[in-house]
């Protein structure tokens, strides 16, 4: 499939509320492991799903500090931002959460690599996340 701009992946187009809604997908980020998107683009944004330290093709969580695992939640989000035709810069805000808030120091040190435009966000500690992932982002981009 090919999506926004002839990238890689895909997109569906759904109606909500009268106004046209665009799935996307990419082959570069892990598949949905619920009944959700990886992202969607309405309005002129893009939304993403949250995303975790899953290798794409394997599937499995990788990584074993919090470095690591930010990393790979880093790349996953910069594919599906590339399908949806837009980029880590026209990011507005961001939802991370750390299942350790002692983490806060070196996940930002990971995070202010691909977020150099410093968008609005959220970093907050939780309980647990998926598959046992140390973190989860999700992204709220403009669209070019």
């Amino acid at each position: 499939m090919t999506g926004r701009n002839g990238r890689s992946g895909g997109k569906v187009d759904t109606k909500m509320g009268g106004k046209k809604m665009e799935k996307i997908y990419s082959e570069k980020a892990p598949a949905a492991v619920g009944p959700y998107s990886q992202a969607v683009v309405i309005n002129g944004f893009v939304y993403t799903s949250g995303q975790i330290a899953l290798d794409p093709v394997s599937g499995e969580l990788v990584g074993e500090t919090i470095e690591e695992q930010a990393e790979q939640v880093m790349k996953n989000l910069m594919a599906i931002l590339k399908a949806a035709g837009t980029k880590p810069e026209n990011t507005v805000k961001t939802l991370c959460f750390l299942t350790d808030i002692n983490d806060f120091a070196a996940f930002n040190e990971v995070y202010a690599k691909y977020f150099t435009e410093k968008p609005a966000r959220s970093c907050v500690g939780v309980q647990s996340l998926p598959k046992g992932a140390m973190c989860e982002v999700e992204v709220i981009a403009s669209v070019d």
